[in-house]
This record gives structure tokens, C-alpha cells and sequence, in this order.
């Protein structure tokens, strides 16, 4: 007889505090505007993010665990600490100088840096940013079928998000 292992999420939540210019280079400098307004300002503006990484897997018989708590802090210095807190994203990461630093795109960056860096990448389920105490997004990585009542649609980037940059 088999014992089926428990599937268990654990979750680890960050702060830090970054400044960025809501920009494209894919708009005009009047488009931005139009776009972005007050977020589009040439000195940028900053937030105090708060990212919750969740981690999705099996009870390990042996460790009693999903993943070592102490390994996921470290990952979490290694890939979200030290390259964005305290930082410029658009001037200090290199991803960011031709991507738009949306929160959209942050929980993009933050998603697959973990990714590379997990021992088990598929154990990462959901890295979630709160932009403000209103205003988060969500992000599960590229996903194929994303209706489940047998409609096929291929989306490469899935993020569910509250208006970016605004408080309303």
C-alpha cells in the first residue's frame, strides 16, 4: 500500500524598497505621458515592495519538509535583495533598460531569477508583489491552457494585476 504525501504550499515574504520610472522605449516621450502620467516623471518615483515567494511541493517523508526555509531565504538575498533593494531598476538592472519596470514585469523577473536559481524549479508556484497596500500582482509563470473548460489559449506571460502605479 502506498501513502500518498501530503502537497503542501509554503510561503516566504520580503520587503525592500526600489525607485523606478514607469517609461517605454516602445512609446513616444508624449505616449509615455499619456500612459504612465505622474509615473512617467524624468526623476523617477520609489516603493517599498513587499514579495511574497510561495513554494508548492510534496512533504518530504525524510526532512518533514517542502523546501528548507533557511535555503529559500538565502535564494531570496541571492535573486531579489541584492540585485533590487535599494536600487534604481531602471539605471542598476540590466533586465530592466530595455523592459518597462511595471510591477507586471518585476513579478516576471523575480519569477524566472528563482527559477534559474531553485535546486528544484518546479517546486516555484506564485511570486506575489505588493506595489502598495492597495495595488499587488500576481505571477505563476508562462502557462499553456489557461481555461479550463477545454478552450485553448498559448499565453507566454500570465500576471493578474491591479492597475499599475496608481492608488485608485
Amino acid at each position: 500500500m502506498t501513502t500518498s504525501r501530503p502537497i503542501v504550499d509554503i510561503i516566504r515574504k520580503e520587503s525592500f524598497s526600489a525607485c523606478h520610472r514607469l517609461h517605454s522605449p516602445y512609446l513616444s516621450d508624449e505616449e509615455n505621458r499619456e500612459v504612465f502620467g505622474k509615473c512617467n516623471n524624468e526623476n523617477g518615483h520609489g516603493h517599498n515592495y513587499t514579495v511574497e515567494i510561495k513554494i508548492r511541493g510534496h512533504v518530504d517523508a525524510k526532512t518533514g519538509m517542502v523546501m528548507n526555509l533557511v535555503d529559500l531565504k538565502a535564494l531570496i538575498e541571492k535573486c531579489i535583495m541584492k540585485p533590487l533593494d535599494h536600487k534604481n531598476l531602471d539605471k542598476d538592472v540590466e533586465y530592466f533598460k530595455t523592459v518597462p519596470s511595471t510591477t507586471e514585469n518585476l513579478a516576471v523577473f523575480i519569477f524566472d531569477s528563482l527559477k534559474k536559481a531553485l535546486l528544484k524549479p518546479e517546486l516555484l508556484y506564485e511570486v506575489k508583489i505588493y506595489e502598495t497596500d492597495k495595488n499587488s500582482v500576481i505571477y505563476r509563470g508562462k502557462v499553456k491552457n489557461i481555461y479550463s473548460n477545454g478552450m485553448r489559449r498559448v499565453s507566454a506571460n500570465i500576471c493578474a494585476n491591479m492597475s499599475s502605479d496608481s492608488d485608485s
